[in-house]
């Protein structure tokens, strides 16, 4: 079975698509068959890899209006073992539309069953807020990585998401756990990263990642070309730290796997 994992943080501008993205797109050019869901209205993650849904192309609002089947909504990229369900404005209504359903926060399990078995890794791309979509994120997830900006108010909102992802492993989905947090925009000349780095290691230490995203132009300039960092600027300090991040998931993925047979093994004997 493939690992689910949402990229959340109910906080904008702290490089979450941008985490997305390039997650992926390096998992996949690793040699893993990638799904990116985009579940931001925003559509950020779609363009970001160079799809723009027209009028007459249906994506992930469709899928869970039940207006398409997931065939239909499984687009191709520029990598090969890279596949996206794009979003788009229509997203933005979508919450108000769930809210009257039966089982509302599981309407994305229902619609995306059977995904993780046909990829290695599906990574969800959440939008920036703990609203009814991102409750679906989480509730079909098994990890969730936390993106996160080196500056004070984001530890602020750190706090209160992972009370949130406590709630939804408690109540909805017991499997769920956190990923890492992966320090973004990262720049070492400044008090300030080092600061909120340190504060990051004394009170969530288990959860940090050892890969840290640096600030970097290139990873800024990439989404306006509709490309991943490793396609757009595979020399760039940001694509080293996000095949980086990449192996470090793999190795994570591997470890807990391994850890799981061992299990298996010891409760037979």
């Amino acid at each position: 079975m493939g690992k689910i994992i949402s990229v959340a943080n109910q906080k904008g501008g702290v490089g979450k698509t941008t985490t997305a993205i390039n997650l992926a797109a390096c998992l996949a050019l690793a040699g893993r068959k990638v799904l990116i869901v985009d579940i931001d209205p925003q559509g950020n993650a779609s363009s970001g890899l160079g799809i723009n849904l027209s009028d007459n192309k249906k994506g992930i609002y469709e899928l869970l209006s039940g207006d398409a089947s997931l065939d239909q909504v499984i687009y191709s990229t520029d990598i090969d073992t890279l596949k996206v369900i794009p979003s788009n404005v229509d997203l933005a209504g979508a919450e108000i539309e769930l809210v009257g359903r039966d089982q509302r926060e599981k309407i994305l399990s229902t619609v995306l069953k059977g995904v993780d078995s046909e990829f290695e890794f599906v990574i969800i791309d959440c939008p920036p807020s703990l609203g009814l979509l991102t409750l679906n994120a989480l509730t079909i997830s098994k990890s969730v990585l936390i993106p996160m900006q080196c500056e004070y108010y984001a530890l602020q909102g750190l706090t209160h998401l992972l009370k949130t992802i406590k709630r939804v492993k408690k109540s909805i989905n017991s499997r769920l756990k956190v990923e890492g947090i992966i320090l973004t925009m990262y720049d070492s000349r400044t008090l300030l990263a080092e600061q909120v780095e340190s504060q990051v290691r004394k009170y969530f230490s288990e959860f940090l990642m050892k890969t840290i995203i640096p600030r970097n132009i290139r990873l800024s300039e990439a989404p306006s070309h509709g490309k991943p960092i490793v396609l757009y600027a595979s020399r760039s300090k940001g694509s080293d730290s996000y095949v980086a991040l990449a192996q470090e998931i793999i190795q994570r993925t591997k470890n807990e796997i391994m850890k799981k047979k061992k299990q298996q093994i010891e409760s037979v004997v």
